[in-house]
């Protein structure tokens, strides 16, 4: 699903690189194309929540079409955990997690956020757009959770990557991690996100509109769905917000 050959356009400010793709693609044209930003005036997060945006902070969005199902795609957000654990790896971070379904902590503090959009263009076509946040030079506060940045978690002495660095490592990684979820299924990618999980074991509550849902994260099913362990017997959690106690 992430083609290797996509080209790259940046722009030196924009309101949000999901919105560009979401205008480029409802006007007939899929890509794929990577589109970066060095600054952004509109960046969202999840259900429409706003991504507070900094310069030196990544803020990238690869837009493809597709014939795959939602369901398909949406594992794709896996795939950009991982790829972005690794490349914070690279740069001698430790204690990077990943928190069902998309956020990168490090330390138990959030430090990107990945976002899925998708829709059909004029023609009918299918479009989907993969939107990475990531702070690397600085971490939003006054959110509802923790943050921090790779700035922040650096070793001493070790030199803070530019954005523009820091994808350089990241695009390699994903296309990796994109190629064998296509080649050898979910299982592979599964595994080594269980590996980074963080709470697992652990109790959580799920928030699903106005119902909460109470248990133990107990793993990740087969289809990307949170396992959580409840009162009444194990739970697939398909969506909703996680709210992990104790959280560093």
């Amino acid at each position: 699903m992430i083609d290797a050959g996509a080209s790259v356009e940046v722009f030196e400010e924009i309101d949000s690189t999901n919105l560009e793709a979401r205008r480029r693609a409802e006007g007939g044209a899929y890509g794929p194309v990577w589109l970066l930003a060095n600054q952004q005036s509109a960046g969202r997060g999840r259900r429409g929540r706003a991504w507070v945006s900094f310069e030196g902070n990544l803020f990238a969005t690869y837009l493809f079409e597709t014939a795959r199902p939602p369901a398909e795609v949406a594992l794709l957000g896996f795939a950009a955990g991982i790829a972005i654990a690794e490349t914070m790896d690279a740069f001698g971070v430790s204690g990077v997690g990943l928190k069902w379904p998309n956020d990168v902590l490090i330390g138990g503090a959030k430090a990107a956020g990945i976002l899925i959009d998708s829709g059909s263009g004029p023609d009918g076509r299918i479009w989907a757009a993969l939107g990475l946040g990531v702070n690397v030079a600085v971490a939003p506060r006054a959110l509802d959770q923790a943050t921090t940045s790779v700035r922040e978690k650096l070793p001493r002495g070790a030199e803070l990557p530019s954005a523009n660095v820091f994808f350089a490592g990241l695009r390699p990684r994903l296309e990796t991690w994109a190629d064998r979820l296509d080649h050898e299924g979910f299982e592979p990618l599964r595994r080594a996100w269980l590996a980074r999980a963080h709470g697992l074991g652990g109790a959580a509550r799920v928030l699903q509109g106005a119902e909460a849902i109470e248990g133990a994260i107990a793993g990740l099913s087969p289809r990307g769905e949170l396992e959580l362990d409840t009162a009444s017997g194990r739970r697939l959690i398909a969506a909703g917000d996680v709210l992990i106690a104790n959280v560093a």
